[in-house]
């Protein structure tokens, strides 16, 4: 079975956007974990 022209830009489409919304989310909590660590070590 072959699939669709839709098929094979879509799951590809849809695995970046995920790939790229949790590189965000955990860049993000990577920072706020490090800004953390920095505030208890200035304390």
């Amino acid at each position: 079975m072959i699939p669709s022209l839709e098929h094979v830009f879509f799951i590809p489409a849809v695995l970046l956007v995920g790939l790229a919304i949790g590189f965000r989310l955990g860049a993000k909590a990577a920072r706020d974990e490090l800004e953390k660590e920095r505030r208890r070590r200035l304390e």
